[in-house]
């Protein structure tokens, strides 16, 4: 009974097919991180071009709707209007390795920008430890004249089912959306872009603590595919030896 268990050929052909689609499927799985590790690199060199670049000029309020934000994510951009400090608001962050001074909890300080040509922009002025979040949005004092400032743009934040709702009395967020940050300023400062825009680096020491955007796209895909490619390798192997075992069992 156990010899004819052992060469039961459904159960053979069976395993041969499992074991096969189970390399391929491996092998797919490393192909296609391949793929993605080209596209991962294609953005980079892209990113980097964007960043060497000179500003452009904001995308107007007319073409918000159709905008391709990947596609802008990190261009340098110039725009001219007047911020509206006393519509401050402030999203929870800790900064890590940064650039500036000042680092740990604390928020970044999240200004609209009315633009002279129409809309609203959310401009991310930098960073502030938490001790100066009161601050931050209970001084509105400051000069709303007229102004060109430039930054790069950066698609909004998207809010997971974990993050917290907005705490709106005290004008704090937990993630830079301009969608749920529009609903702690003046209605009246619609339309308001899908993107923000960071400032760079002002004096060393000032406050908000600008410059501090994080360029970095984690790149493991090559790990990986090497990785699916050993397991198909693996299965190979494994079914090379039941194979080799099945005849040697089949002779004796």
């Amino acid at each position: 009974m156990s010899q004819e268990r052992r060469h039961n050929p459904v159960m053979t052909w069976t395993f041969v097919v499992l074991m096969l689609a189970l390399a391929a499927t491996c092998v797919w799985l490393g192909t296609w991180q391949m793929h993605r590790l080209a596209e991962k690199e294609a953005l980079i060199s892209a990113v980097d071009a964007r960043l060497g670049a000179a500003p452009v000029p904001v995308p107007p309020a007319a073409d918000w709707a159709a905008l391709d934000l990947d596609a802008l994510n990190f261009q340098p951009v110039s725009l001219t209007g007047s911020f509206r400090y006393n519509q401050t608001v402030t999203v929870f962050t800790s900064l890590a390795n940064a650039r500036g001074p000042a680092s740990g909890p604390g928020y970044w300080v999240v200004t609209p920008f009315v633009l002279a040509d129409g809309g609203t922009v959310f401009v991310n002025r930098g960073f502030v430890p938490q001790d100066f979040q009161e601050a931050a949005v209970t001084d509105g004092e400051g000069n709303e004249s007229q102004v060109t400032i430039t930054g790069l743009l950066r698609p909004g934040e998207a809010a997971g089912f974990m993050t917290p709702e907005p705490n709106m009395s005290d004008r704090i967020d937990w993630v830079r959306d301009p969608v749920r940050l529009a609903a702690m300023v003046d209605p009246a400062l619609a339309p308001i872009a899908p993107f923000y825009i960071d400032l760079p680096a002002g004096p060393a020491g000032q406050l908000p603590q600008g410059g501090e955007t994080v360029v970095e796209f984690p790149n493991n895909h090559l790990g990986y595919a090497y990785t699916w490619y050993g397991f198909a390798i693996v299965a190979i192997v494994m079914l090379g030896f039941w194979y080799a075992r099945q005849r040697a069992a089949g002779k004796g």
